[in-house]
């Protein structure tokens, strides 16, 4: 057990543990929580006796969360001194018992910690976050038809500009880096023949590796082998027609690891058009099979003909007899798509999505556009998973203004506990509490953020009263 400076642990309970990425989870777990800056003052007591009456109703007194309280933040500032955002107490508790939960952070103003949030993630190597946007019925949306979206964002939490290794356009480093650039790299490399950085430039380097993307995307397929029908489906979004070395190869290692790691329990797209060919017309040419699978074949180079055609021999020699015939129907679609186009398909076709493997910066855009199609951050619940330890956030701001007046809709972090006890394995629990808040939402029986948006208005119930709306529905 490691010793703190200044915080005090519960009288009972016991340590969560990993074995290959997977926690171990005792009936009495010790679970670290940072209550949050702003309105975490509201909103994590709101969460706490949610989750706390959840388990109670579910398991009586066999299952029992013991609370740690840990500090990040303004909070940790008051307790450990001036900024002191992020101490090693709360570092040292995190990594010890494995699993944590926590309300909305500050970014600190000036040096030090870019992000609180993104250290955190990089420090105990989060490199998983999980951000389901689904629509509960009665939500106000901006869209007519919210409920067709159920999409998982997987976001690559560690590498891509979010790794931070960037300097300032006067920075010393920064223009012995554009001259080398300018000087020696561009020059040889044929590809970037013409170009060069202007001065004045800032630089920032966008680091992908296959390790990374692949262990990532390896969690989005584990998601997808526990989902069923038309929602076990893995969508690589990527920029990869333009940064081709660093989004293209997160797809192309995406679809890698899928065929060699998940052969037996996924298909590609492209497999799948080929084999479904197969299907409909047992007799069908190799050469017929490429121009339903490749638009304008007849007018490519023989030697892409040619590639085309030993990709459907190679399809139909390794897996006609294990994924023909329609099996590959059961199977893990894996697919990829334009991240910009993403965008557009999320609002015009929703009902094609389930879980969406991005990059980092990809994946922020995406989710909280996805977020806003069923109802915004307010209901917007994320995980921060890697193979020692996962931290369970809300995913909105700190809305200072708004701290302290029992009003701020605590939505975010109880779905993001709902999501800690699915980790945990304690579905039933998490089940009452999905239906329990979506019984209170259907009789709009909602915080402010909610209400105003209703039709007719409605009168908007506080922090706490929602908390206590959603427990009396259980």
């Amino acid at each position: 057990m490691p010793k703190f400076e200044k915080l005090t642990l519960p009288n009972e309970g016991e340590i969560i543990t990993f074995n290959q990425g997977k926690p171990n989870v005792p009936n009495n777990p010790i679970v670290p929580f940072i209550r949050g800056d702003g309105t975490g003052v509201d909103i994590w007591p709101a969460t706490q006796i949610v989750l706390d009456s959840a388990i109670k109703k579910s398991y009586k007194d066999e299952r029992k969360i013991n609370w740690f309280k840990v500090y990040a933040g303004d909070e940790a500032c008051e307790l450990y001194g001036t900024y002191n955002y992020l101490p090693q107490d709360t570092i040292e508790a995190i990594k010890h018992f494995g699993v944590a939960i926590k309300g909305p952070l500050t970014t600190p103003i000036g040096g030090g910690i870019r992000s609180l949030n993104v250290a955190l993630r990089q420090i105990f190597d989060l490199y998983s976050c999980v951000r389901p946007c689904k629509y509960y019925s009665g939500t106000p949306s901006p869209h007519k038809n919210p409920q067709n979206l159920d999409v998982i964002v997987y976001r690559e939490n560690t590498e891509d500009i979010y790794m931070g290794i960037e300097w300032e356009a006067e920075d010393n480093n920064c223009l012995e880096l554009i001259n080398h650039l300018n000087n020696v790299v561009i020059p040889k490399s044929k590809n970037l023949k013409n170009r060069s950085i202007p001065d004045g430039s800032g630089i920032g380097i966008k680091p992908v590796s296959k390790s990374g993307s692949q262990r990532h995307i390896r969690k989005a397929i584990e998601h997808a082998k526990r989902l069923s029908g038309d929602k076990r489906h893995v969508t690589l979004v990527h920029k990869g027609n333009i940064m081709k070395y660093t989004e293209g190869a997160f797809r192309d290692w995406g679809y890698e690891l899928a065929v060699n790691e998940f052969r037996e329990d996924c298909i590609t797209e492209r497999e799948s058009w080929i084999l479904d060919n197969i299907q409909k017309n047992p007799e069908i040419t190799i050469e017929n099979n490429a121009r339903k699978i490749e638009p304008g074949f007849d007018k490519l180079t023989n030697n892409k003909k040619a590639f085309i055609c030993e990709e459907i021999k190679e399809v139909i020699a390794s897996i006609s007899n294990s994924h023909g015939d329609g099996k590959w129907k059961e199977l893990i679609l894996v697919d990829d798509r334009i991240a910009d186009s993403i965008f557009q398909q999320i609002q015009t076709r929703p009902q094609e999505y389930s879980i969406l493997a991005t990059l980092n910066l990809n994946g922020d855009y995406v989710s909280d556009a996805a977020a806003a199609i069923v109802g915004g951050l307010g209901m917007a619940p994320g995980a921060n998973i890697g193979d020692n330890a996962a931290i369970f956030e809300a995913t909105h701001g700190t809305a200072p203004k708004h701290a302290g007046l029992n009003k701020i809709n605590p939505g975010s972090v109880i779905l993001s506990g709902v999501m800690m006890l699915e980790y945990f394995g304690w579905d039933e629990a998490a089940n009452l509490i999905t239906n329990g808040l979506s019984k209170a939402i259907e009789q709009k029986k909602v915080t402010y953020d909610l209400a105003r948006l209703m039709e007719p208005k409605v009168e908007p119930l506080s922090c706490s009263s929602f908390a206590e709306e959603i427990i009396s529905n259980f």
